[in-house]
């Protein structure tokens, strides 16, 4: 009996409810905490995106406590639907930037990791630790086995932080991101768990 459902070739790379199942975790690493959203992060999120260079980049503002309340909650909802992942990153108790694990392609293993920080906390290496940690539990916790990481072109800090952590280049992709003052190549970085290393086309030298 057919079900209507077409045959894969292939099997998940993370089964569904890896993360679903329980609760987004709580992370530490190199005295920062990254740790699911609350509404008590509301105003801190609203002063966050009225940064020029946070708002340009991620291309929103958050108008109010109202909005930034329904952003955090999307972000809960996002992880019940395993599509992503949200962490704000805290020195202590202070609220200093935000790690995503998102587009989460759970039979491809695939995600890709956004991030911003506060004015106050940069150049204090809070992004390279942040993303460095949300990569860890993406592909040593999870199971991912390929992490993306996108940036204009003209992002400069975002392609150190990429090359820090070992993400290679792998190409310009045209016209991509829709920014505020128009269209921007951007800088595709990617980062490999060990053997998952391309498959040769069957037939091609050795």
């Amino acid at each position: 009996m057919h079900n209507g459902r077409m045959p894969l070739l292939t099997s998940a790379v993370v089964l569904p409810g890896t993360l679903a199942s329980s609760p987004q975790p709580t992370l530490a690493t190199d005295g920062l905490t990254l740790r699911p959203w609350t509404h008590d992060d509301a105003d801190a999120l609203v002063a966050a995106y009225a940064d020029p260079t946070i708002s340009y980049w991620h291309v929103r503002t958050m108008a109010d406590r109202d909005e930034a309340v329904a952003w955090v909650d999307e972000r809960r909802t996002r992880w019940a639907r395993e599509v992503g992942a949200d962490f704000a990153v805290a020195d202590g108790p202070v609220l200093v930037g935000r790690v995503a694990v998102q587009h989460l392609n759970l039979h491809e293993g695939v995600a890709e990791l956004a991030y911003w920080v506060l004015p106050s906390a940069r150049r204090q290496g809070v992004a390279r630790r942040a993303v460095g940690e949300a990569v860890r539990w993406a592909s040593d916790d999870v199971g991912f086995v390929r992490l993306e990481l996108e940036h204009s072109t003209l992002n400069e800090p975002s392609c150190r932080v990429a090359r820090t952590l070992g993400f290679e280049l792998e190409g310009v992709r045209r016209a991509h991101y829709l920014q505020p003052d128009g269209r921007h190549d951007t800088h595709l970085h990617a980062l490999l768990a060990p053997g998952a290393g391309s498959v040769r086309t069957p037939g091609s030298a050795t």
